[in-house]
């Protein structure tokens, strides 16, 4: 069945499917990708595909592969995977990184609208009180990303409008969430904020002791851009499963953030500090470290990209940044960089960067797995709002393989 307008034939997800020789879901996931384009049809119940477009991916070939075991397939309008970035909302995520403040890409990602971050960014009242007393008896250098796990939950009891599910109690929410996350940290500089009382500005005395220049505060928020979302990241994916059966957006982020702790995902980057933290003030010892993670059959974390086989064009953004700020301020990263290539390991990552834009700050260890977690949350409560207009919960079948059981 097909629909025509000025812009062309469009057909509905079942001619499509055939057309491509692929299931329904596949097409879905294509979507997501920013392979094909969507539309919803006049009755609002169906989704409509570009006929010349799907004819020429019919030519063309399959994109990459379909979605495989344990790669769930979810329409969502908010973030396609290009070749080497995402995109949010059809926007380049290079472009609005070091272009925009957070809070106007939190925004985006939340309505789709013009981008303007309007609103107070601030924890709900005697929050803060309320996650410095729990947090008094944790033992000293407990890492960033601890404390938020801790704080999430508190800061969630104490909002009382946290079960407002519309549109602009979840924006609202959001707002005091993420502002809420940056004060659950100890302040470690001189000033607990920016003078623009930017969250970006805010999270900088957090993670760093010393002041923030213009150009590594520029490079901190470029980071919570690239971070803040990735379509259907580990953490998203349970944030969403976490929404689909209703849970406040407290209890979203709780999902997101425990996922965030796996060293194959929003830890990553601490794996990189550590990296860097054992190769020490010489970077002649870093082909040295290199090797023998490699010979002890270790991963290099920092390096590869399970979307990005051909490069993370969010490192090369980030590290633009971080070089413009702080050239001579990189003599660790840049060895590790030349001994990874000497070694022909894959790309470097956004991980990577992030991390050196802590080498290149002297942030606190763990301070990029709290850049991750704290950026990434606006792009949790973005799939939240998605899955609180579903109504449905998203219940994945398992393919049993135990021992027989009665038909």
């Amino acid at each position: 069945m097909g629909e025509k307008d000025q812009a062309g034939e469009w057909i509905d997800a079942a001619a499509a499917a055939e057309r491509l020789g692929v299931k329904p879901a596949t097409l879905y996931a294509y979507v997501s990708r920013g392979v094909l384009r969507r539309r919803h049809a006049p009755d609002g119940r169906r989704s409509l595909f570009d006929a010349a477009q799907v004819e020429e991916l019919a030519r063309r070939g399959k994109p990459r592969r379909p979605p495989g075991p344990g790669e769930p397939a979810i329409e969502s309008a908010i973030t396609a995977l290009g070749r080497d970035r995402p995109y949010y909302r059809g926007r380049d995520v290079l472009e609005m990184a070091g272009a925009l403040r957070f809070e106007q890409v939190a925004a985006w990602l939340w309505t789709g609208g013009d981008g303007d971050g309007a609103g107070e960014w601030r924890a709900a009242p005697g929050a803060g009180a309320a996650v410095a007393a729990a947090q008094a008896a944790l033992p000293a250098g407990t890492l960033p990303l601890d404390r938020l796990q801790l704080a999430v939950a508190v800061l969630g009891i104490t909002d009382p409008g946290r079960h407002r599910l519309d549109p602009a109690g979840v924006t609202a929410t959001g707002r005091a969430l993420v502002a809420g996350l940056v004060e659950a940290l100890p302040v470690l500089g001189p000033e607990p904020g920016a003078p623009d009382g930017s969250i970006a500005g805010r999270l900088w005395a957090r993670l760093c002791p010393h002041p923030a220049g213009p150009g590594l505060r520029r490079a901190l928020e470029a980071a919570m851009i690239l971070l803040a979302d990735h379509e259907l990241a580990a953490s998203t994916v349970a944030a969403r499963v976490a929404a689909s059966v209703r849970a406040d957006p407290y209890a979203v982020a709780a999902a997101g953030i425990g996922a965030v702790s796996g060293p194959l995902h929003g830890a990553a980057s601490y794996g990189v500090e550590r990296l860097f933290a054992e190769i020490g003030g010489d970077p002649g010892g870093a082909a040295a470290a290199v090797d023998a993670r490699l010979r002890a059959g270790e991963r290099i974390p920092g390096f590869g990209h399970p979307v990005y086989k051909q490069g993370d064009a969010r490192f090369g953004r980030l590290m633009d940044l971080v070089r413009a700020a702080a050239p001579d301020r990189l003599a660790v990263p840049d060895a590790v960089l030349a001994a990874a290539a000497a070694r022909r390991l894959p790309a470097p990552n956004v991980d990577f960067a992030v991390a050196a834009l802590g080498a290149a700050a002297g942030t606190a260890p763990g301070a990029g797995e709290a850049v991750f977690a704290i950026a990434r949350t606006a792009g949790w409560l973005a799939h939240a709002l998605e899955e609180y207009a579903r109504r449905s919960p998203l219940r994945p079948r398992a393919v049993y393989t135990g021992p027989p059981v009665p038909a």
